[in-house]
């Protein structure tokens, strides 16, 4: 299975673990992008660049959803938003 984890791409692995961990639980970013680089037996020197390079990359993937304090879901767990449009006219009235 490790073998698995390691030609899958860094998003990839993100989304399997999101999807184990079901809609009732969203993940805090780091403990996500820890779990990632765990699964992916990926050597990391510096931590800190690579949340950044994965978070980057979740962060630009539709698939995922920032939730609330630093806690990401997947965006097929919520509702699209909807965008109120203003329904407020002006009129000139002639003099």
């Amino acid at each position: 299975m490790a073998d698995d984890f390691k030609s899958m791409s860094e998003v990839d692995i993100a989304y399997q673990i999101l999807s184990a961990a079901g809609k009732d639980n969203p993940i805090y970013f780091k403990t996500l992008i820890r779990e990632v680089i765990r699964k992916k037996n990926k050597t990391v020197q510096n931590e800190a660049m690579a949340i950044s390079e994965i978070y980057t990359l979740i962060n630009m993937d539709s698939r995922f959803q920032h939730v609330k304090d630093g806690k990401w879901g997947l965006s097929d767990w919520y509702p699209p938003e909807t965008k109120r449009r203003s329904t407020t006219r002006t009129t000139k009235l002639s003099s």
